[in-house]
């Protein structure tokens, strides 16, 4: 094993940011030795950041995004159309659809898909909330926009059979978006025209 060459405080560091997605050991240290050689337009800066997320940073009690408001900014838009919900495994999925702008209405974050596998079944996702949402009367649609998995087609048949006996039409994404393909890795053209290419189940 390696002698550490960097005292624990630097060593701390490294291991924390290794843990990121992305980043390993190696990365990890680079981008730490940046930091550090960087402290006062950087590393103060990103600690005072991270303070501030970490204190006021909350998830959405409505949609499940991550905000510095509850309800957060994309539910309490006004221009969104609110007769259709977006569907979508996780807050990057949201981010992802957000930045390519292909459509305004409000989302639904489930916080994960269905898998047997991992232990992972119905009560274990924000299901009942997106029931509760729909069963208002408001939307008409719903669009599903999960990952082209096998987790999120099972998740989609799921949702498909749990909204049967309400009155609205349930479509998903084109199959333009790559069979094991996650919505965070596409790009945006990809993303914008698998929404408006969107089919009925």
């Amino acid at each position: 094993m390696a002698e550490s060459v960097a005292g624990p405080e630097i060593e701390r560091l490294i291991q924390l940011l290794a843990r990121l997605p992305g980043l390993g050991p190696r990365s990890a240290r680079r981008a730490a030795l940046h930091l550090i050689r960087k402290r006062e337009q950087l590393l103060g800066p990103l600690a005072e950041a991270m303070q501030t997320a970490r204190e006021r940073v909350v998830t959405c009690s409505i949609c499940g995004n991550v905000d510095t408001r509850d309800p957060c900014t994309v539910c309490v838009d006004a221009r969104r159309d609110r007769s259709m919900i977006v569907v979508v495994e996780s807050v990057a999925d949201l981010w992802a659809l957000e930045r390519a702008g292909a459509l305004r209405a409000p989302y639904h974050v489930l916080g994960g898909t269905l898998s047997p596998l991992d232990g992972i079944g119905p009560d274990d996702l924000n299901l009942p909330g997106l029931l509760a949402r729909v069963a208002e009367g408001a939307i008409r649609e719903v669009i599903v926009a999960l990952n082209a998995t096998v987790d999120g087609q099972t998740t989609a048949h799921y949702i498909t059979d749990m909204l049967s006996a309400h009155p609205v039409k349930i479509t998903r994404l084109a199959h333009g978006v790559p069979v094991g393909g996650e919505l965070d890795y596409l790009d945006d053209g990809t993303l914008a025209a698998a929404m408006r290419q969107r089919t009925a189940f």
